[in-house]
């Protein structure tokens, strides 16, 4: 493993919830990254955001362990989960809910239902 994957397999170990995404949870900075954000940070998600841009060995690293070629990325318990279209759809189909209700990972069960009363 590169020094990339390892420092990447660390944080998602580490952390319940990992977001790799252009820009940080606070101010994101592509659309993409910005909307998977705000969805958690909207389900009041505890997550660990790595800002890709402030590494570029992290940033081709994380697309090339996942062996998916987009940012931002989602992982929940060490498991890559996927990119800003597949937690879109999760969100709206209630499979994010029933992903963290499976591993243990606690978020307000309202504000994700608010989230798809307002896009039905």
């Amino acid at each position: 493993m590169t020094d990339a994957a390892d420092r990447i397999q660390e944080t998602i170990s580490a952390n319940d919830v990992v977001l790799y995404m252009k820009g940080t949870k606070d101010m994101p900075q592509c659309g993409f990254s910005q909307r998977v954000a705000g969805v958690l940070n909207y389900m009041g998600v505890d997550y660990a955001d790595v800002n890709v841009l402030a590494d570029a060995d992290i940033r081709q690293g994380i697309k090339d362990f996942s062996d998916w070629p987009t940012i931002p990325q989602l992982y929940v318990k060490g498991e890559f989960v996927g990119g800003c279209d597949i937690v879109t759809e999760m969100i709206l189909s209630g499979e994010l809910d029933q992903l963290f209700d499976d591993k243990g990972v606690t978020y307000d069960k309202d504000a994700a239902e608010k989230i798809r009363e307002a896009n039905a």
